[in-house]
């Protein structure tokens, strides 16, 4: 027994310690393996540091660089402010400035003969067409006559006052015989004059029988034939354009007609033409055409064979000044919202400008609303950019 129990407590003691070696050992190795993976660990984060510090930065460089390269350059300008002619377009009616209707004075008749033709030069008092006078000239043959009887008479009446004055001298006659003959002589004389007034209105009413002119001017139209019966009630037969001088009708909105003013200068176009004239507005309509809302400014336009009343024609006023940038045709857009441009803002962005555009000149567009000073314009191109764009912008100096 006792031998027994000593082997067995040699067993368990050699079994502990080989277990307890054995736990030792595992220990180490962990221990081992978990500084291992520290060590990988902190030796990767040194590694993507250093690619990041070697490649990551000049990547991010080179792809900003490759961006800005693909940016569109633009070419801008900033327009400045400088006097531009204020102009207002207008369209209207050409016609004559003094209209003159001709017609019929006296008591009318048959038209015999017309002397003109539309687009004849006339004179103050010329005939233009004649009425038939045959009645008229007997009539006035008739009154010559009587004033050769009334004459006659007036010439024996004087006789007998003459005969009569010798022999009341001589007492063969008395006072009043003379003062009777004196009468009966101023009586006399007096249907003279009556007569000779008669035949003289008979002749004026027989005058008017021609149809003439008023004035000086140019025949427009012509509305009468030989053989025609006329009267007082037959109308116009003649429209005459007085010195040949013509106006241009011209259609303005109440706003533009509020700041015009006689005396300005205008050049007027006729349709079809590729003339221009001079004229100026000599009267501006007081009144407004509650429908329309618009009046008319009367451009005074002198004589010429292109210019024929009852065209249409178009007109520039020249109504003042403004001082508003003036920018090139190609910077200006428009769709169905009304006139636009682009702008380079300070961070190199394109912006959409709304714009109010004035008169179109040989030195481009005036720009009335919408553009504040300083601002950068897109010169052209726009067509293929769009608002929050970046470009690069590129500045012209604006002459």
């Amino acid at each position: 027994m006792p031998g027994g129990k000593l082997t067995h407590m040699n067993y368990e003691s050699s079994f502990s310690h080989d277990e307890a070696g054995a736990v030792a050992l595992d220990e180490t190795q962990r221990n081992r393996r978990r500084r291992n993976i520290i060590i990988g660990a902190v030796v990767a984060v040194i590694v993507l540091a250093a690619a990041y510090a070697l490649f990551g930065r000049g990547g991010g460089a080179a792809e900003a660089g490759k961006a800005d390269q693909q940016r569109p350059h633009v070419t801008v300008i900033v327009p400045t402010r400088q006097p531009v002619d204020r102009v207002l377009s207008a369209t209207g009616s050409l016609a004559a400035r003094r209209e003159m209707p001709v017609g019929v004075v006296g008591e009318g008749g048959m038209v015999t003969r017309v002397l003109v033709e539309p687009g004849q030069w006339v004179g103050a008092g010329q005939v233009l067409a004649t009425i038939e006078r045959s009645v008229q000239a007997e009539q006035n043959n008739s009154l010559s006559a009587q004033i050769n009887v009334a004459r006659a008479d007036a010439r024996i009446a004087q006789a007998e006052l003459d005969r009569s004055m010798q022999l009341v001298a001589r007492g063969f006659i008395s006072k009043a015989d003379v003062d009777r003959k004196t009468a009966t002589r101023d009586a006399a004389a007096a249907r003279v004059r009556v007569a000779e007034a008669q035949l003289g209105e008979s002749r004026a009413r027989t005058g008017r029988l021609d149809i003439r002119a008023p004035a000086a001017g140019l025949v427009l139209t012509r509305a009468v034939e030989p053989g025609q019966v006329v009267g007082a009630g037959s109308g116009v037969l003649f429209r005459m354009a007085k010195g040949g001088e013509m106006e241009l009708r011209a259609q303005l909105n109440e706003m533009d007609l509020a700041t015009l003013r006689a005396g300005v200068a205008a050049q007027v176009t006729p349709v079809g033409s590729d003339r221009s004239f001079d004229g100026q507005v000599w009267q501006v309509s007081p009144v407004i055409d509650p429908d329309s809302r618009q009046g008319v400014a009367r451009i005074a336009l002198s004589y010429d064979p292109a210019l024929r009343p009852g065209g249409f024609a178009t007109a520039r006023i020249v109504a003042g000044s403004v001082d508003a940038p003036l920018l090139p045709e190609s910077s200006i857009q428009s769709d169905q919202k009304g006139s636009f441009l682009y702008v380079v803002d300070k961070n190199d962005t394109i912006v959409r400008r709304d714009v109010k555009v004035g008169n179109v000149s040989d030195g481009g567009i005036t720009i009335l609303s919408g553009l504040s000073n300083g601002e950068r314009v897109v010169l052209s191109a726009g067509a293929f950019l769009n608002p929050g764009d970046k470009v690069v912008p590129e500045r012209r100096a604006t002459r």
